[in-house]
């Protein structure tokens, strides 16, 4: 199909910006007074205009793990850019919604096995893909007001890392799954993590779509205003783009192995199990029968441990199981309590166990990793910070569980924990020699939280663990996705990291971001690795909050002004029109 070549807003040279210029929105016939941009519009119908939106979104949408077609992110997100840029504000919020929804619902469709099968599974995923794409939304008219203003590639950039930072933390904690910088990881670009983190990650994605877009917008609007066809102006064109392509393909390679210390860190290393025991079912089910999760981890950690005396692997220093592997509180129940202590005595260590904790409260819960001493028991205590909006906790509750009864699988509401996860620990590392080590723990889809892991990291973490629970999810794209965001973390804070999951993917990540170790769905399996202390901290982790938080702050200054540049250029224009139209009589 052939669209209409359709007219600009890009001013004509030796023209002042408020003069006459032809239509640049698509909103009808006639001039669209004081809406030209820097750069030139596409002048198209709604149509075909929705329908490039939800190409667009998909295209990113498919960008995502576990598709991983990574270059379809530059190519959206530019796309998003060419649709919306010149647009009303109004027009550019649908178009930007039309795309958040095509987006979403490839990239986290895998939500609708939280309330089981059937239409009410596809209403929650309505629901949610519903909500989250107004953010997109807001970012289609952020980058139509900032598209008012020379330099708006820099800013439209901004303005994608100011939406994700607004929805990674609102409402209610936030929802940050979809990050353009999550699709970066295993390209040339993922080498910038530890100098920029993952919000920077996103900005860099964003500005070199943004060239792309820029460029797209110049060649269009040179064409529509009969420039002369030479090699020349496309030549020079080119040149700022590629040259921003080249060096930050170049840093991204450059920086992959940059590392903040040594490859033996402090000088210690501990010798970390991994266990990973199966469950019986799967979706909101996968659980099975109270304490059979349980039975599995303690029977695959004496495997392990058989194997360890068989020579097969080194005697691990302490055992990590994953989030869940307690599904009732072995405080509250002595048959749990039991199963653990079981495998504890028969490691000779102590093991890192996910619970599921009673209280703090009546009908209340808290998900929580607990190191467990074989001598002396629970010893230290991290709470989960970051907790699912309606898997975990519901807002709301008592005004919605009248109208919701299906929000009682639930369960008791979650409650969040207040201390950061580094829990400083007695451990035998290789010698009978005791250390004190602090050793870092983010509980599932905390890894989405930047200030978490930075928290994480800034209090001393020596050692970096992941504990997870996937079974609901198993089969569906959310366990790729999380294991790539993991990745993203070992490489943003130059740390390894090791995952336990209740039925993968567990795994064992190095520093640079390569998987060392990884398991099968649905599988038991354990391993031994090697884990050396780090203390050192990357620019990543004291730059990137200020990053986002600064980029943020940029892009809602320059959309104000990109409103305040409208408006003056309407009162121009119309007062130019009155003044022709008085010398006309």
């Amino acid at each position: 199909m052939v669209l209409e070549r359709e007219v600009l807003t890009a001013p004509v040279a030796g023209e002042s910006p408020a003069g006459p210029t032809v239509s640049g929105d698509d909103t009808g016939p006639g001039p669209a007074i004081g809406r030209q941009s820097s750069g030139g519009t596409i002048r198209m119908p709604l149509p075909f205009r929705l329908l490039a939106a939800v190409l667009a979104g998909l295209c990113v949408g498919f960008a995502f793990q576990p598709y991983a077609l990574w270059p379809l992110t530059f190519v959206g997100v530019a796309a998003l850019t060419v649709v919306s840029h010149g647009t009303r504000p109004r027009r550019a919020f649908l178009v930007g919604y039309v795309f958040g929804l095509a987006m979403l619902t490839v990239a986290i469709g895998w939500v609708r096995v939280i309330v089981g099968g059937g239409a009410v599974a596809y209403l929650g995923v309505i629901g949610l893909v519903g909500f989250e794409a107004l953010a997109f939304g807001l970012l289609s008219v952020a980058i139509t007001l900032v598209g008012r203003l020379p330099g708006w590639p820099v800013m439209a950039a901004a303005a994608w890392t100011g939406v994700e930072y607004v929805y990674s933390r609102y409402p209610f904690g936030g929802f940050g799954w979809t990050r353009i910088a999550y699709t970066a990881v295993g390209t040339p670009f993922d080498g910038l993590l530890p100098m920029i983190g993952v919000a920077g990650l996103s900005f860099t994605v964003a500005l070199l779509a943004q060239t792309v877009a820029w460029l797209v917008l110049r060649l269009i609007a040179a064409r529509t205003l009969s420039a002369p066809r030479t090699g020349g102006p496309v030549l020079r064109l080119l040149v700022a783009p590629l040259a921003l392509w080249v060096g930050l393909v170049g840093a991204g390679f450059g920086l992959r192995q940059w590392n903040p210390d040594p490859q033996g860190g402090t000088g210690e290393t501990a010798h970390v199990g991994i266990v990973q025991g199966n469950v019986p079912g799967k979706g909101i089910d996968a659980m099975g029968r109270m304490r059979t999760v349980t039975a599995n981890h303690v029977a695959e950690t004496e495997k392990l441990i058989g194997q360890v005396d068989e020579g097969r692997y080194a005697k691990p220093d302490f055992i990590l199981w994953p989030e869940n592997s307690t599904d009732i509180d072995p405080t509250a129940d002595p048959i749990t309590a039991d199963q653990v202590e079981t495998a504890a005595v028969a490691a000779g260590k102590p093991i890192f166990v996910g619970a599921v904790m009673n209280g703090p409260g009546p009908d209340e819960r808290q998900t929580s990793g607990l190191w467990w001493d074989p001598k002396r028991g629970i010893i230290a205590r991290y709470d989960k910070r970051n907790l699912v909006p309606f898997g975990e906790w519901i807002p709301f509750r008592k005004q919605l569980l009248p109208h919701f009864p299906i929000l009682q699988l639930v369960g008791p509401q979650s409650v969040p924990g207040t201390k950061p996860g580094a829990i400083k620990v007695p451990i035998t590392l290789g010698s009978d020699a005791v250390h004190q080590v602090v050793v870092g723990d983010a509980i599932c889809f905390e890894l989405a939280y930047d200030d978490t892991i930075y928290d994480v990291i800034n209090s001393g973490a020596a050692l970096f663990m992941v504990q997870s629970n996937n079974a609901t999810y198993t089969g569906t794209g959310q366990v790729a996705q999380q294991f790539a965001i993991t990745r993203a973390r070992a490489m943003e804070t130059r740390r390894e990291i090791a995952v336990a999951t209740t039925n993968g993917v567990s795994g064992f990540i190095g520093r640079d971001g390569r998987v060392e170790w990884q398991t099968k769905e649905r599988t038991a399996a354990a391993t031994v690795v090697n884990m050396p202390l780090r203390t050192a901290i990357t620019p990543a982790v004291r730059v990137a909050p200020w990053l986002d938080r600064g980029l943020a702050a940029a892009a809602l200054v320059c959309c104000v002004a990109g409103v305040i540049v409208g408006r003056r250029r309407r009162r121009a224009a119309f007062a130019d029109l009155s003044r022709r139209e008085t010398l006309g009589a």
